[in-house]
């Protein structure tokens, strides 16, 4: 069971992103701009998605683009009313097909409570599996870093991502790093079996709790997206409900992380690859 720290974790994104001189990132999902710590302002935010007709369509939590388009993207944002309308405006907007025009990837985002390099198998080989015909992986469950695909995500994303022509990687972070893969790639290591499905439960900071089937793709498989250069500090929080009960949970506060080498070469193809394809 865990909170979700899915705005903290896309700030961090953000910045790391935001500090590299070739690319920028802006929020674009609904995580990117609802509030944590407020019961029923998340309430007011999604009944205002359900009027808009937007809430139950999934969209990547950034987008990042060239630093050469900032000017053009600000301008165009700013035409739509500022940042937290974007998941209020549909995608079928000619401002927003403009924006989306310009974008270079996207990013799902997800976090997790843990010191990565900590972990039991952090840095153990994948071993062939007798439960995998002989495919290497590890035991199961295991406590490693991995990379969360939410299966109920697995679709939606796809067909945003065929819709668009924009790839999507997900990245992952974790108290000290951070871990990216192609969403591409993560339908291959599903298809050939290498990463089984697995139940885990997730809890909002409202005190919420689903049981969601996720694909937990081992850090192996991923890149490294990038390390904390300011640790995060972990405070302690709480929400009170309708009903007037106290929800206590832990939150990241503060903290910095730089991107890889690893990742800045990742940007520097795809964006390659999308100017070839204007071409």
């Amino acid at each position: 069971m865990r909170w979700s720290q899915g705005v903290w974790s896309e700030e961090r994104l953000k910045e790391a992103v935001n500090k590299t001189s070739n690319y920028y990132a802006l929020p674009y999902g609904p995580s990117g701009t609802a509030s944590e710590d407020d019961p029923r302002a998340v309430e007011l935010y999604f009944l205002r998605l359900e009027k808009a007709g937007l809430g139950q369509l999934k969209r990547p939590d950034l987008l990042i683009f060239r630093r050469t388009d900032q000017a053009a993207v600000d301008g165009i944002i700013a035409a739509l009313g500022g940042i937290e309308e974007l998941p209020f405006t549909s995608e079928d907007e000619p401002l927003m097909q403009a924006l989306l025009a310009k974008a270079t990837l996207a990013i799902e985002c997800e976090n997790s409570l843990w010191v990565a390099r900590k972990m039991p198998l952090y840095g153990k080989p994948l071993k062939p599996m007798k439960r995998l015909g002989g495919k290497l992986g590890l035991k199961k469950n295991p406590v490693v870093p991995t990379v969360i695909v939410k299966e109920q995500d697995l679709f939606p994303l796809r067909q945003w991502q065929a819709q668009h022509k924009i790839k999507i990687h997900v990245w992952h972070v974790f108290y000290d790093m951070a871990f990216g893969i192609a969403l591409d790639y993560a339908e291959e290591l599903i298809a050939q079996g290498l990463i089984e499905p697995r139940e885990q439960v997730f809890q909002a900071t409202g005190g919420q709790t689903t049981t969601k089937t996720t694909y937990n793709i081992y850090y192996h498989y991923a890149y490294e997206l990038g390390e904390a250069r300011e640790q995060p500090s972990l405070a302690a929080a709480y929400v009170i409900d309708k009903n007037g009960h106290i929800l206590p949970y832990v939150k990241f506060e503060g903290g910095s992380m730089t991107l890889s080498d690893q990742a800045l070469e990742t940007l520097d193809r795809i964006s390659k690859m999308k100017n070839e394809a204007a071409s």
